[in-house]
């Protein structure tokens, strides 16, 4: 298949690169993740950009995108140390997991993150405590999850009351209330989604301010998508629209702005090669053609799982005649189908040993790669300069 997702010089660019490299293995080409870097700073010049590690925290993602000027948001102790060990100062991250072990806090803390992310009474206690002083900005829960490939508002956040409690609490207890934060889902096609969640910001931010606390940030979080198959409003949309939110809601001063992009800068940089293991069918009068792969769910496309992310899938060499299949993982898990309800269709002609290209695959992939299930390693990744 020609794709279109990619121009044609970068296509070719990354089919001779993986022409020698053993699958599965994830491509990513440094051009294509400082182009969507650009993109993401036009559409968005006045707000801060802390990158979210955990989509892809490939040593050369990170130099590049510290040479971009990026900040970084970070997950865990263990994100916090591959960066300060990249010299990237601490200054530049913000702890932005509201769920977080007291050794943790003060770990980050002693190594100097003082941004921090909350969202219940025990952890604005426990920052208090191991991150005095500390700057806090409090998440809330925010509607739209339904339009979202990949909801994220039952585990984070808090309502709008608690919100307002907890920063309260936290200048209560000697920290310093810095902000709000949501996030709309990741990969939100529904860009009125953040309308909904800036208003709600505005309100605590008023009510706050009766209070006598001014806060001064609002975090957006994620949530701009990367393009796979179903259409999505380009980044400048996203720009546009979400300005004039803060502007109708903000006026002409507003708060400071972060994001935190991830898997909008990084996926379309990614290009995951595959290799087909095997094709049958279940009896001899079965129109299901089942094509086996050599990753699946727990080699880096667990994205799949329940068919949430449909990946652009592309190949070369094959004939033009296409059927529908049900592609399935290598690993003895049945689990491990990747898609079964939602059908691709590939050549007919397709054979063992040819090669199936994921398109947009830069962003958790082999950050969810498993260790070792089926004694298959992770997805190793190649740098494209």
């Amino acid at each position: 298949m020609h794709q279109t997702l990619l121009t044609a010089d970068a296509w070719q660019r990354i089919l001779a690169f993986s022409a020698n490299k053993p699958t599965p293995c994830l491509i990513l080409d440094l051009d294509l993740l400082r182009e969507k870097y650009r993109e993401l700073t036009t559409a968005f010049p006045y707000a801060s950009v802390y990158y979210a590690v955990k989509a892809n925290p490939d040593v050369a993602v990170l130099q590049c995108l510290n040479q971009l000027g990026a900040n970084f948001d970070i997950a865990s102790v263990f994100e916090l140390d591959k960066l300060l060990a990249l010299n990237i100062p601490a200054e530049r991250m913000s702890y932005g997991n509201t769920i977080k072990k007291a050794r943790d806090i003060a770990y980050a803390y002693e190594q100097g993150i003082r941004l921090f992310a909350s969202d219940c009474e025990s952890d604005i206690r426990k920052l208090a405590k191991f991150a005095p002083g500390s700057r806090v900005y409090v998440r809330v829960l925010t509607e739209g999850s339904d339009t979202a490939d990949w909801p994220l508002s039952r585990k984070f956040g808090c309502q709008r009351d608690m919100a307002i409690e907890l920063i309260l609490l936290a200048r209560d207890l000697g920290l310093k209330p810095w902000g709000i934060s949501f996030h709309v889902g990741s990969q939100q096609r529904d860009i009125s989604s953040w309308d909904a969640a800036l208003a709600k910001v505005r309100f605590i931010f008023d009510q706050l301010a009766g209070e006598g606390v001014q806060l001064e940030m609002v975090n957006m979080g994620g949530g701009m998508p990367a393009t796979y198959k179903s259409r999505r409003h380009d980044i400048d949309e996203y720009g546009a629209a979400i300005s004039r939110f803060i502007e109708e809601d903000f006026g002409g001063s507003p708060p400071h702005i972060i994001i935190e992009p991830g898997r909008s800068l990084v996926a379309e940089a990614g290009v995951l090669v595959s290799e087909v293991v095997q094709i049958s069918t279940k009896s001899q009068d079965s129109h299901d053609r089942w094509v086996y792969l050599d990753v699946g769910l727990f080699g880096g496309l667990i994205e799949a799982v329940g068919e949430a992310i449909q990946y652009p899938l592309a190949w070369e060499g094959c004939g033009e005649t296409l059927d529908e299949v049900i592609l399935a993982g290598p690993t003895c898990d049945s689990m491990d189908i990747l898609y079964e309800d939602h059908r691709y269709s590939l050549p007919v002609d397709l054979e063992e040993g040819d090669r199936l290209y994921w398109l947009s695959t830069g962003a958790y992939t082999t950050s969810y790669s498993s260790v070792e299930f089926n004694g298959i390693p992770p997805l190793k990744s190649y740098i494209l300069e």
